[in-house]
């Protein structure tokens, strides 16, 4: 009698694995019969023979072990109805009866349908999700990736040049155990190779299974990813050009899904308004004004030991160092009469152009040691000017971070600010007798535009599309989707959006003197323009402003000294900042701690929205102490 492993709990459910004389195999790997996405599965970590007559499952040695109706099994005889638990999924064996086998031998085998799906931005969100379905549905799943970005070379997809207009992202980010380890094996495997990440922060509430966040230059994960989709073509298809919902909207009603994926600034997400509603400004606002922050973004090759940058990073607000062993982007924040100086001048014509604040645009030091952009031919004002206050606190940001100012090869700027969104699922289109009906999906910045100062959104984005990718495999039988099949990624959408959102907030806002709500930038502004007060031994006061800096330093460094060896001594630390001119320790002092004790804490996991039933409470972890300061 015909017998199959059909899925019951997990992203296969509903999946049907025929068993016939060829082996059954359960893991991790890519070429696994029955693949397993969760990181507590093996890579072969079980499999079903058939054996003089009957199927005998058989546990390969995994190391979270193999249950069967509960029990943990080396090997088992399996009878129709057990039920199979491996790495959190849950599988169900059936041999079915003779009626059954006699209607599957006459019927003729129906093709498998394909879910169609259009992806708008082709960044590590849209990409991650084209790999992550093709990894689950296999050939059941078409994918077509649209990007502006690129440009065809031959019969593959490459990224354009910054001659061809593309100006690639160089930051470094901090990518989270808790995402990276959901991403296919392959995925993970060519992402970190050898010398193309570091460890540079200690484990936090993100970080499972003992796993530590990994510090990766963007640039590089969109160079893997799109190089991985490049062999997938029989399934992934790159589309080199913007997708324009208007001119291919026949196009795109001819699809299941359209994932939009394109960045804060999507036109495929406002040309679709009236379907996702219009965002709330005012959660994100201060005494009626919605909160932005300008902050500049300096390309930077710092001599600090990574122990000593976070250190120095967790214990004040006014820059964050972000670097992969050392070279990467110096991050200011800037008030709002510093942003206004953020501006280039064209020495041609002699005007001046905001390209650098607003597109953003990257400005390189050129070989008269201007900051020249290339897009736009104009020069980095503030560096130019003489005496300009503002370059004077970017010099001051560099020697905090032990850079030389010949290690500085270029600016740009970011205007970040937030907004609530009512929804992250829609109808596009209903279903006719001709088409099957669309769903549209914000994913990404395009969802949540999240302030960069925690870092989190790549993260945020990766989470958005591992749901996405889970609902899309659980709920796909060949027919028109219903909102019911979305109800766990727009919940995971939605605690995303306020689990992050709600970091990014208090990475912008601190409490005054009377306990209210004030702008981090409003503090730095305020230790800037109030003089410093008059005293008759000013070095003392820096001595005093020093050792106040050094009583949060110290109590931050026992508190990471766990988990981050190699953290300075009160010496190297106090001789360190006493290179610093008085009113830039008085900022930083104003500044605040960066509040990781709130930001800290329970995180998003995506896991638990695609979880049948809970894990038994002996299983469940306390979460780590996070960063705190």
């Amino acid at each position: 009698m015909p017998a199959a492993i059909i899925g019951r709990e997990g992203p296969l459910t509903g999946r049907r694995f025929p068993v016939g004389e060829r082996p059954v195999t359960f893991g991790r790997s890519s070429d696994s019969s029955v693949g397993i996405t969760s990181g507590s599965a093996s890579r072969l970590h079980a499999e079903v023979l058939r054996e003089a007559g009957r199927y005998v499952l058989y546990d390969r040695g995994s190391r979270n072990g193999t249950l069967v109706n509960g029990s943990r099994v080396t090997s088992h005889v399996l009878v129709s109805g057990d039920v199979i638990t491996i790495g959190g999924e849950v599988f169900r064996f059936e041999v079915t009866d003779a009626m059954e086998t006699i209607t599957e031998l006459v019927a003729p085998a129906a093709a498998e349908p394909v879910l169609r799906v259009t992806v708008s931005g082709g960044g590590p969100v849209g990409l991650g999700l084209a790999l992550l379905l093709e990894h689950l549905l296999g050939r059941r799943v078409a994918v077509t990736v649209y990007d502006g970005r690129w440009i065809q070379d031959g019969s593959r997809v490459l990224w354009k040049t910054q001659a061809q207009g593309n100006v690639r992202r160089q930051q470094v980010v901090t990518v989270q155990s808790r995402q990276y380890l959901n991403l296919p094996e392959e995925v993970q495997e060519r992402l970190f190779g050898a010398d193309s990440y570091s460890e540079m922060w200690p484990a936090g509430p993100d970080s499972v299974r003992g796993f530590a966040p990994r510090n990766i230059r963007i640039a590089y994960i969109e160079d893997v990813l799109l190089e991985l989709a490049n062999e997938k073509s029989d399934r992934i298809r790159l589309v080199p050009a913007n997708l324009d919902p208007a001119e291919q909207r026949a196009e795109l009603a001819e699809d299941q899904v359209l994932a939009i994926c394109e960045g804060g600034r999507s036109r495929t997400r406002e040309y679709f308004t009236d379907k996702f509603g219009t965002p709330d400004t005012s959660i994100y606002s201060l005494d009626g004004r919605h909160l932005q922050d300008v902050v500049l973004g300096l390309r930077v090759k710092s001599g600090l030991t990574d122990p000593m940058s976070v250190l120095l990073t967790v214990a004040q607000n006014r820059f964050l160092l972000n670097s992969l062993r050392g070279e990467g982007f110096l991050n200011m924040r800037l008030t709002d009469a510093e942003a206004a100086e953020v501006i280039g001048v064209d020495p041609v014509r002699h005007v001046f152009e905001q390209c650098v604040a607003s597109r953003p645009c990257l400005m390189g030091r050129n070989e008269d040691g201007d900051f020249r952009c290339a897009t736009h031919g104009t020069l980095f004002l503030p560096a130019l000017v003489k005496g300009s206050a503002l370059w004077r606190r970017v010099l001051e940001g560099l020697a905090l971070f032990g850079v030389a100012e010949e290690d500085l090869s270029a600016v740009t700027g970011f205007r970040l600010d937030m907004v609530q969104r009512p929804r992250f699922t829609a109808r596009l289109y209903p279903p006719t007798s001709g088409t099957p009906g669309t769903y549209g999906f914000l994913l990404g910045d395009a969802a949540n535009a999240i302030h960069f100062w925690p870092g989190r959104g790549l993260n945020s984005g990766l989470a958005s599309a591992i749901s996405l990718a889970r609902s899309l495999t659980g709920a796909w039988r060949g027919r028109a989707f219903r909102d019911a099949d979305f109800v766990r990624h727009e919940a995971a959408m939605s605690m995303l959006q306020y689990r992050h959102k709600s970091r990014a907030w208090n990475a912008m806002v601190t409490t005054d003197e009377q306990g209210g709500s004030c702008a981090i930038k409003d503090r730095i502004a305020l230790s800037i323009e109030q003089p410093a007060p008059e005293s008759a031994d000013p070095e003392a006061d820096v001595e005093a402003d020093i050792e106040a800096l050094m009583v949060r330093l110290r109590a931050i460094r026992e508190r990471l000294a766990p988990r981050l060896p190699g953290l300075p001594d009160d010496t190297v630390l106090r001789d360190h900042l006493r290179t610093l001119k008085g009113e830039t320790v008085r900022t930083l002092l104003a500044s605040g701690v960066w509040d990781t004790l709130t930001v800290g804490g329970e995180e998003v996991d995506i896991d638990l929205f695609y979880r049948q039933t809970p894990p038994p409470a002996s299983a469940a972890r306390a979460p780590e102490p996070h960063l705190r300061g």
